[in-house]
């Protein structure tokens, strides 16, 4: 069984990271000015390959056409910052806005998602996720409402039935690798959205996946961790512990 990173190496030695005129691919360039420029030390390098490279890790984002989809748009620059900080993980220093129903959502082995609204996959998108996580890839879906009985955890929960029949949403044990793939944590770390008196008001002890081929495919946050990271990458320095921490977990076991 190939890891992640020797996945996502093979379909860029494949051909599948390039960029098409035609395809539903775009990188978004709200990024915030400073993070930017950390995160691109040779712009003309940039410039002359315009796309990611095999050893980097992307911040890739699921645009799907029902709901809010692009919604914490500083989530991605606040992973980033983490990864440079604390790992020698390389990053491409953008964040990638990929279709769940683009073929090129294969070139990727983390794709983050996130909203309040209606999730609503069409069938073309559907298929792609599946043999996307059938190929080792890792989507990782946060609820903004943080409440599960709001209209994005209840519709991206019935999606999951509908994509991965015979697969449910299970709660991750505290032993599950997610945890200790880079930082060790008792658990999902609580976020401060989430006795904030909005969503249902509670502290969700838990998160959900789904396994693919002894491997997890589908991760699944009640937590509302998009608002927890959703904030200037220097303001971290006004923070008792850095909030970030579990992303770069995800974003290792996303890697290997």
């Amino acid at each position: 069984m190939i890891t992640r990173r020797e996945f996502l190496q093979f379909a860029a030695v494949a051909g599948t990271v390039r960029l098409k005129a035609d395809t539903p691919y775009d990188v978004r360039n709200d990024v915030h000015n400073t993070v930017r420029s950390r995160l691109q030390p040779d712009r003309r390098a940039h410039q002359r390959t315009g796309r990611p490279r095999g050893s980097e890790f992307v911040f890739a984002r699921l645009r799907y056409e029902s709901g809010d989809w692009d919604y914490n748009p500083k989530v991605a620059a606040n992973v980033l910052d983490s990864l440079m900080q604390y790992t020698s993980i390389a990053v491409y220093k953008e964040e990638v806005v990929i279709s769940a129903s683009s073929r090129e959502l294969l070139s990727f082995p983390f794709v983050f998602m996130t909203g309040h609204k209606l999730v609503r996959f069409s069938s073309a998108e559907r298929e792609t996720l599946r043999t996307f996580a059938d190929a080792g890839g890792l989507l990782f879906s946060d609820d903004c409402n943080h409440d599960v009985n709001g209209l994005f955890a209840k519709s991206f929960e019935q999606e999951m039935r509908v994509t991965f029949p015979g697969d449910s949403l299970a709660k991750l044990p505290v032993s599950h690798p997610i945890y200790r793939s880079f930082f060790t944590f008792p658990g999902p770390p609580q976020t401060s959205h989430e006795l904030n008196g909005w969503g249902d008001n509670i502290v969700h002890e838990y998160l959900k996946g789904i396994e693919r081929r002894e491997r997890l495919a589908v991760l699944y946050s009640n937590k509302d961790y998009g608002c927890e990271w959703d904030y200037d990458w220097r303001n971290k320095r006004f923070l008792r512990e850095d909030n970030t921490k579990f992303a770069v977990n995800v974003a290792v076991y996303a890697m290997t």
